[in-house]
């Protein structure tokens, strides 16, 4: 992760950092641990939305290591153990794009209605061209009015293609046309925004499988992601909407938009723990360049940062 933006996720996660230092400062007085301390950091844990699951397992790890003599009382003893705890439970590295084995690459990006989807799009397609990329946009989210203006100003802000149609056009025709375009113009990625319905599953599936099969004709292995954005800031909400996506999805990644300025920031570590699928964008602000890859080890630092000075930037 670049040292610039790595400054603005310390700086966007200063308030879950904030939140468990003061929390864990709270609880432990130096003197011993008791069964109620660790009750009340697995409460802590839980208010950062890093997950039941996670909660428990950390408190039980914290127990284990009182009762072998690891760990002191001290609170930065705690939160050092912790630290490392968490970042044994993440996979390590990046978790890059699969770039087809010749272009373009196909990306679909799907997710509910104001998590940030479209945007995320724009973003995306910036962040591509930044690497010199030469993207396409296909505008396939045709059911909501304002997604093909929103879309078509984002891909202007990214200096892209894009593709696009009425609303109430087929999705998959929309692709259609824009991988017909991007094979003809030699675009190195495609990014397809998907329409944000979720109350009627069934039929997300539906179009989502005939836009798959299309996509399949045209470039063998599309589409080669598919990308599920979450709006860190809801919290469990976003969990959940993991949770459904996956269940009825076959998910490549994740990219978890709005993270900035939330004191639920630990919600990328729940959502791993559950459906094991990994973060590959994280987002924390509204320009055209506040994406970047997603380093679990720099995610991890963020949240126990002592503040985003510590970056030196």
């Amino acid at each position: 992760m670049a040292f610039g933006f790595l400054a603005r996720l310390r700086n966007g996660l200063a308030r879950t950092a904030r939140a468990l230092r003061d929390g864990v400062s709270g609880i432990f007085s130096g003197a011993s641990i008791s069964p109620s301390d660790l009750d009340r950091l697995e409460e802590l844990l839980i208010t950062t939305d890093m997950g039941v699951a996670n909660a428990t397992r950390i408190r039980d790890s914290v127990s284990d290591a009182v009762r072998r003599k690891r760990i002191s009382a001290d609170p930065a003893s705690v939160l050092a153990f912790v630290k490392q705890d968490l970042s044994a439970a993440l996979p390590t590295g990046s978790s890059v794009v699969n770039f087809a084995p010749s272009p373009p690459t196909v990306i679909f990006v799907v997710g509910v209605n104001g998590v940030g989807k479209t945007t995320t799009v724009g973003k995306l397609a910036a962040f591509f061209r930044s690497r010199g990329k030469s993207v396409l946009v296909a505008a396939a989210d045709t059911f909501r009015a304002a997604a093909v203006d929103q879309l078509r100003i984002w891909a202007e802000r990214a200096g892209t293609r894009i593709i696009l149609a009425e609303q109430g056009a087929d999705p998959s025709s929309v692709l259609h046309n824009s991988l017909d375009a991007a094979i003809a113009g030699g675009e190195d990625v495609v990014i397809v925004d998907t329409a944000g319905r979720l109350h009627n599953k069934e039929h997300l599936m539906r179009e989502l499988e005939k836009m798959g099969r299309v996509a399949q004709r045209a470039v063998p292995g599309a589409p080669h992601e598919t990308l599920l954005v979450l709006d860190a800031a809801t919290g469990q909400n976003a969990l959940v909407q993991a949770r459904t996506f996956s269940g009825i999805l076959p998910l490549t990644g994740l990219v978890l938009a709005k993270l900035d300025g939330t004191a639920k920031g630990g919600i990328a570590l729940a959502i791993y723990d559950e459906i094991k699928v990994p973060v590959k964008f994280i987002g924390v602000g509204e320009q055209v360049d506040d994406l970047a890859e997603f380093f679990p080890r720099d995610y991890v630092d963020a949240l126990f940062s002592e503040s985003p000075a510590d970056s030196g930037c």
